[in-house]
């Protein structure tokens, strides 16, 4: 909602609630009923904590007194640390003087007179509320009462305030992160029941959006279902301590976005590396789905999302087969249009560099570009072009069949995101064996006037990669021992060096690099076959 009626609407209501309230309100000592954050924190980043480091999302900087981050940081890490998501990480090591940390810190937070107004933004807010009140036990029960008043009157402060931004004019899975903290302060604060009230009328029309009716989210990002599926979970839980009856979308949501994520995952648990997203720890991924509680098969194919997933014995191909997300959905939008990574077993065999989504423009436009994915690349541009809050010119028509028979797999897949500055369509055809040991592709470009054009095969670091046959085989050695071997045909193949972003530290590792023949035919054959 961001016309100009609802916007001017939104706006007053903001105003209002900033005004002191025409009836005395009293700023309760504690929360009337107990608020759990439901999600493991991690030591580590708890004692860099300590250390005055914030880390998010493979990204460290220095921790500013107050501001808690520098204003240069970006705005993906400037959310997190006003946020307040990493007070589970200190809960996580759990001492007094762990507690008395957490305490400082938040109370030179609010004690700040001049914040970030990134700060106030719906989504930081009710991620700010849902983590206070969510620790509370943690840092503030034990705490005087001077620190608890300044607290709750600022908990009150920003819930009055988030419920006069709803619903806010972000309309991708951070817009649930502002639901849930409202209705973690409605929660909360019981006596305030406009609070669960203008919750309750926005999150239908959020769930309608948010969650496609594959179960894929809007975004499609990996991170950001896994990410919506936690704020889903958490705000049915708070509607059930509330004894508020949940809109009617609510579980089938969830219901859908249970199986989804699932095909969004390889064999070692953690997510595919598609659209800013990382690995991210498979502990939390299987905890977020039994809290979920609804099992399911992953499908083998997301067709609204554009996820498609080749399952053979026990290995796993995932390719993104569909367009970008269109503009106010893309802000983590990569120019990846028919990558795909390929797992043997637990072991990343092909994967996509992964992503930087807190780190400066320079990185994150790097992980984003095509380059960074396991796909073809005409005259070293990206199929989307890359903007700071999303895309510019992009794949928009993206074709796709999918076969299968007695086990095998057969998928053909085309987008004309070369279409407007080359007149090219790229095409894609993969085939994956009943046994999942015999991976067979073939990539053409159909264009009037022949292109340069790259194939890129970046490798997992865990994976060894030599050059053999005189330059016409990779063998690529799995930790495990396997051996496979990737040939090709129509083009020169060279082995060269790539990083991976997709675990908790960069790490570097290799690519194969398939390059075209300009002056020859714009088709490559390939293969990745299992040795012995």
């Amino acid at each position: 909602m961001t016309d100009g009626p609802n916007r001017w609407l939104r706006d007053a209501r903001r105003t209002l609630a900033k005004l002191p309230s025409l009836r005395m309100v009293r700023v309760p000592d504690a929360p009337a009923l107990p608020v759990r954050d439901p999600w493991p924190g991690d030591p580590a980043r708890g004692a860099n904590v300590l250390k005055r480091e914030l880390e998010f999302a493979g990204t460290t900087v220095a921790m500013q007194q107050g501001t808690l981050v520098a204003a240069g940081c970006s705005d993906v890490m400037r959310s997190f640390a006003h946020g307040f998501v990493w007070l589970r990480d200190l809960r996580a090591l759990g001492s007094d003087a762990v507690r008395t940390r957490a305490r400082s810190l938040v109370q030179d937070w609010i004690a700040e007179p001049a914040q970030d107004p990134l700060a106030s933004r719906p989504d930081v807010a009710g991620a700010r509320i849902a983590a206070w009140l969510g620790h509370y036990d943690f840092f503030a029960a034990s705490a005087d009462d001077g620190f608890r008043q300044k607290l709750m009157a600022r908990l009150m402060a920003d819930a009055r305030s988030l419920a006069a931004a709803l619903p806010s004019e972000e309309l991708d899975a951070r817009a649930l992160t502002a639901v849930k903290g409202l209705i973690s302060a409605a929660v909360a604060l019981p006596e305030n029941t406009g609070f669960l009230n203008r919750a309750l009328r926005v999150l239908p029309q959020e769930l309608a959006r948010q969650v496609l009716p594959d179960g894929c989210h809007c975004e499609r990002s990996p991170a950001q279902m896994l990410a919506a599926l936690q704020d889903l979970t958490e705000i049915r839980a708070l509607l059930q301590a509330a004894q508020a009856a949940p809109p009617a979308a609510l579980a089938p949501a969830i219901e859908r976005l249970v199986p989804a994520l699932r095909g969004l995952r390889h064999g070692d648990g953690g997510l595919a590396l598609f659209n800013g997203s990382k690995e991210d720890s498979h502990t939390l991924v299987e905890l977020v789905l039994a809290q979920a509680g609804r099992a399911g098969r992953a499908p083998a194919a997301l067709t609204e999302g554009g996820f498609y997933r080749l399952q053979a014995g026990k290995n796993v191909l995932i390719a993104d087969c569909g367009a970008p997300a269109p503009a106010n959905l893309d802000r983590f939008a990569h120019a990846g249009t028919l990558s795909f990574e390929f797992s043997v077993g637990r072991e990343r065999l092909i994967v996509n560099v992964g992503a930087a989504p807190a780190a400066g423009p320079e990185w994150r436009d790097a992980t984003r570009s095509t380059a960074a994915h396991s796909t073809l690349t005409i005259a070293d541009t990206s199929s989307s072009e890359l903007l700071p809050n999303g895309l510019g010119r992009r794949a928009d028509k993206v074709e796709v069949q999918h076969q299968d028979a007695s086990g095998a797999h057969w998928l053909e897949a085309s987008h004309n995101g070369y279409a407007r500055a080359f007149g090219a369509i790229h095409r894609r055809r993969l085939y994956l064996s009943q046994s999942g040991d015999d991976l067979r592709g073939e990539d053409v470009i159909e264009a009037e006037t022949p292109q340069p054009f790259v194939i890129r095969f970046h490798l997992h670091p865990a994976v060894g990669a030599g050059v053999q046959e005189n330059g016409e085989a990779v063998l690529l050695r799995l930790p495990s021992g396997g051996g496979w071997r990737l040939r090709a045909d129509g083009a020169k193949l060279t082995l060269e060096e790539s990083i991976y972003l997709g675990g908790p530290q960069p790490r570097r590792t290799q690519q194969v690099v398939l390059t075209g023949y300009q002056d020859g035919a714009q088709l490559v054959k390939w293969a990745i076959t299992k040795v012995g």
